[in-house]
């Protein structure tokens, strides 16, 4: 039996040199969503805001001062569908939310913030606004390590999307 010597190269570019790596990066990005939710509900009991939840007060704060559709925001990558439509419904009826059809087609319902919707909006905002003073001293975080981490996470996402996309 002969051993087959590999280069350097071959063994960095192995499917198995970048699965711990890759791994890591899936538990993050699923730890992180989840912290960064307790974050806002935290700042919501703290400003005594307990008529919304967190994920609700995430998904006002990317609606910010659009009018879209339901549809629209679920493809916005930030939502799963049943949760657009249950967590929609909730703040039209807790009155966070306007809701009516479109003009242009009956079918399509459009939304947009109502002031009580702006004011959870603002709130999230300031506290983005307030974290941002931290970032360096407190998390050692600058504006490069934020660009390193995007371009990574937008060539994950386009490769995700690639692979629903084209089935790979």
């Amino acid at each position: 039996m002969a051993l087959v010597a590999h280069t350097e190269a071959e063994v960095v570019d192995s499917p198995l040199a970048i699965k711990p790596g890759y791994l890591e990066a899936l538990s993050l990005v699923e730890r992180l969503h989840r912290q960064l939710l307790d974050v806002i509900k935290d700042e919501l009991e703290r400003r005594g805001e307990l008529e919304v939840n967190s994920v609700q007060a995430l998904m006002l704060f990317n609606i910010g001062d659009q009018e879209l559709t339901a549809g629209e925001l679920r493809t916005r990558g930030h939502y799963l569908g049943s949760n657009v439509s249950y967590n929609l419904k909730k703040l039209v009826e807790l009155g966070y939310i306007h809701h009516e059809r479109s003009d242009a087609d009956r079918r399509a319902v459009c939304i947009r913030l109502a002031d009580k919707g702006q004011a959870i909006r603002q709130l999230v905002a300031s506290l983005f606004d307030r974290q941002l003073t931290s970032l360096r001293p407190v998390g050692n975080l600058a504006p490069e390590d934020f660009q390193a981490m995007n371009r990574s996470l937008r060539r994950l996402e386009r490769f995700w999307l690639d692979q629903v996309r084209y089935r790979l």
